[in-house]
């Protein structure tokens, strides 16, 4: 079973819904949890929040954490999550925001990096990811996509889901 239908079986038996705000990847993540047959049941609503613009308009992140902390920040996908959950009246909330290369990137945000976040029972998680550098942009942005679904499916059965 591959963990976008593990996370699509979990969302079903305990009638949750979820829905996705991407940036770095595009509308991959929601690409994966759609390729689930019945995923109708339980994704909700996704957004590709590319622009920083976006993100504001549409997820409520504030000018404030996007010109001091970035768009590629933990500050941001918490922000993410929190105006995506808002948005959309989901059960869980599902971010990416990162950079998939191959340009762009600095020393302390290089290509490779990710923050995903996922807001549930509202707590948000953020994890911090870092892909290797030297894989193309489709591949970093599959292997994001992965680690996004990876932590939706921790965050749902660390919290025991009744």
């Amino acid at each position: 079973m591959t963990p976008e239908e593990e996370l699509g079986q979990l969302l079903k038996e305990k009638n949750l819904t979820i829905a996705t705000a991407e940036s770095c990847t595009g509308g991959l993540v929601s690409s994966k949890l759609t390729d689930v047959s019945g995923s109708s049941d339980y994704v909700k609503l996704n957004f590709v929040t590319y622009a920083n613009e976006a993100k504001n308009k549409i997820l409520g992140v504030s000018w404030n954490i996007l010109n001091n902390y970035g768009a590629v920040s933990e500050q941001c996908a918490k922000a993410m999550a929190d105006g995506l959950q808002n948005a959309t009246d989901c059960d869980v909330a599902l971010c990416t925001t990162g950079i998939a290369g191959p340009t762009g990137g600095t020393k302390n945000k290089p290509i490779g990096l990710m923050f995903t976040s996922v807001k549930y029972k509202g707590i948000v998680t953020v994890k911090k990811v870092l892909i290797p550098q030297n894989l193309d942009r489709v591949k970093i942005k599959e292997a994001f996509a992965q680690e996004a679904i990876k932590l939706a499916l921790s965050v749902l059965k660390d919290n025991r889901i009744a």
